[in-house]
């Protein structure tokens, strides 16, 4: 095989349709581009965007903007602050049940995350979703002990 033996695949290459030479050729007069009107003029049609006269969309964006979307797999927690946590003698057991109990989490199908804001004074054992950092070491420092509980668990 040689470089002149060479050919690209049947179909592959396409010849350009040549509008506007003749009615035989089938593309003939109007060219395809209807009669009258902007777009059948030289060098008519609209630019990039154009919405026939409303305001286009990328000028309306501002204001769509704050209204926003939803992620649909988004996880909405309980957010309990070791502050709340005051009411819980020592050595208690803190679970997303006993926060109900608490009337500190009203619906027990979202999960509970714990925050760090606040301080704790006893030791407790917490079994939640999610904790933050720094009330792990407040919880760990005052004598407690934490369990991650999974997804699960709170639906």
């Amino acid at each position: 095989m040689k470089l002149h033996d060479l050919k690209p695949n049947k179909g592959a290459k396409k010849k350009r349709k040549r509008v506007g030479r003749g009615i035989a050729a089938g593309q003939g007069k109007t060219a395809g581009r209807g009669t009258k009107g902007q777009g059948a003029r030289a060098g008519g049609g609209t630019r990039l965007y154009h919405q026939g006269g409303n305001l286009p969309f990328f000028r309306r964006l501002p204001f769509l903007r704050g209204k926003g979307f939803t992620p649909i797999n988004r996880v909405e927690y309980h957010e309990v602050n070791l502050g709340q946590l005051l009411d819980f003698k020592g050595g208690s057991h803190v679970t997303p049940e006993s926060l109900i109990e608490a009337r500190l989490v009203k619906n027990s199908a979202k999960p509970v995350v714990l925050l760090g804001e606040g301080e704790v004074s006893v030791a407790l054992n917490v079994s939640v979703h999610r904790i933050s950092n720094s009330a792990r070491a407040k919880i760990e420092a005052a004598g407690g002990s934490v369990e991650i509980l999974s997804k699960q668990d709170g639906q």
